[in-house]
């Protein structure tokens, strides 16, 4: 039987109900989810969404959101209202943290044995919050980009990363200490991590479970159409060298310009400290899980996929990360 997670997953999306990666995505892992829309797109996602399913954003939150710039309303403030909308909507519903995704994820996969194995349900989800809970400094979490294990470079990967960015799913706690909460016209994921950062915070980034996100500019919809097919991405940069400036300088990479960020000062610094009743099980928790062969591929990361098992064969990763601190 697979494991639920506990804590309630929303998509903000716009302009993608013919696409919907991550809602497809969700609903062949049977993990229950909420999309929000702007009203005007309601009834073309209610044509292929369930409308329980369905969450319209109070406008007010748009009114309301801190763009960072001078320019208003005169191009859209993207994703960032939805996500406060979102986040007060958690806690309207009493959850302590809420899941933030990008409606752009093909899929989540567990990485092992440098395989990149396709999960088929929300097991993932259960096994990130249960980790995060140990702690009682994490502010922010969530899985890496496939494209970001790289084979030749696995070696140099451990089962997660302490204090970096935290992009496109988004565990997030309710009473961090952020008046603006999300905030910024481009590039808010950033923002975010590194204003938790700098609150003395940890974030954890996943490297045992990832996403697979369709890349930046490749989708039509989202902030596709009204950002990047027009700005590219010097906007974005731009912006965060101006909010943060201390860790940020404008690099060309990938073929275009992008921002990097100097993570290192919150890495030495920020230290995960376990909440003062964690009391560390031994044994290993599978979660359910087993790998299970289900044809023949010379890329073995298309052809294996985590199922549920009472009888697990996979060691999954929660409780053997305790030791890695």
């Amino acid at each position: 039987m697979a494991v639920k997670n506990q804590f309630p997953i929303y998509i903000p999306s716009k302009g993608r109900a013919d696409s919907r990666l991550t809602i497809k995505a969700l609903e062949e892992m049977g993990v229950p989810y909420t999309v929000v829309v702007e009203e005007q797109e309601y009834s073309e996602y209610a044509k292929v969404v369930q409308k329980k399913n369905i969450l319209v954003l109070d406008k007010t939150f748009q009114d309301d959101y801190d763009t960072c710039d001078d320019l208003g309303d005169r191009k859209s403030k993207g994703p960032g209202p939805a996500r406060n909308f979102i986040w007060q909507h958690s806690i309207d519903r009493g959850y302590k943290w809420h899941w933030v995704m990008d409606d752009n994820i093909k899929c989540f996969r567990r990485w092992q044995n440098n395989l990149e194995i396709k999960c088929i349900d929300g097991t993932p989800f259960k096994v990130m919050e249960d980790f995060v809970l140990r702690y009682k400094n994490i502010g922010m979490a969530g899985p890496n980009y496939t494209f970001f294990v790289i084979d030749k470079w696995a070696h140099q990967y451990g089962p997660f990363t302490v204090n970096t960015r935290i992009y496109s799913c988004n565990l997030i706690r309710n009473d961090l200490p952020l008046p603006d909460r999300w905030r910024g016209r481009y590039n808010e994921d950033t923002d975010l991590s590194l204003r938790i950062l700098k609150k003395g915070w940890c974030t954890i980034q996943f490297n045992v479970f990832l996403q697979e996100k369709a890349n930046t500019q490749t989708l039509k919809g989202g902030n596709t159409d009204e950002f990047y097919a027009e700005e590219g991405t010097i906007p974005k940069s731009n912006m965060q060298m101006r909010l943060h400036p201390d860790v940020t300088k404008l690099v060309w990479r990938y073929g275009r310009h992008h921002h990097y960020v100097n993570y290192n000062k919150f890495k030495r610094e920020n230290k995960l400290i376990f909440r003062d009743d964690y009391k560390p099980k031994k044994g290993v928790n599978n979660y359910g899980l087993k790998l299970k062969q289900v044809g023949e591929s010379k890329k073995m990361n298309e052809i294996l996929e985590y199922l549920p098992d009472s009888m697990a064969l996979v060691t999954l990763i929660v409780d053997l990360l305790f030791v890695a601190f």
